[in-house]
């Protein structure tokens, strides 16, 4: 059985995140028993789950699908939030690219041009 604090730094985050997830109804608030609220090992793995997810991408409306998927077992809709979230990440990073290639260009231009404008300036609107 783990407090709130114990079950917080298992998965190095804070009490206010536990609290967070628990009004988003990700994680169930315990019974308090002595005072204190206790946690076990299925809060444990569903705290990581949820950790594993947003690392993932996944919004938090997805991880509260996610995690009802989990009990069900509805591999087909699971598979379905993987594949859109797939693609969303896929454009994300197409798109960190195309910045990744203009400053490069930009970079090797300022680098080119020791007078005038700096070229990495002018194209922000400076």
């Amino acid at each position: 059985m783990l407090t709130i604090g114990k079950l917080a730094s298992a998965c190095d985050v804070g009490v206010e995140t536990i609290r967070f997830y628990q009004r988003k109804g990700l994680l169930r608030i315990p019974e308090r028993e002595g005072g204190v609220r206790h946690y076990g090992n299925e809060d444990l793995r569903r705290l990581r789950f949820i950790r594993k997810a947003q690392a993932a991408g996944f919004a938090l409306t997805e991880i509260h699908e996610l995690l009802g998927l989990d009990a069900s077992h509805d591999h087909q809709r699971a598979r379905e939030l993987a594949r859109t979230r797939i693609e969303a990440l896929e454009e994300r990073i197409r798109e960190l690219q195309q910045a990744r290639d203009s400053l490069q260009q930009l970079a090797a231009e300022c680098e080119s041009e020791n007078s005038g404008p700096c070229p990495i300036l002018a194209s922000f609107g400076v």
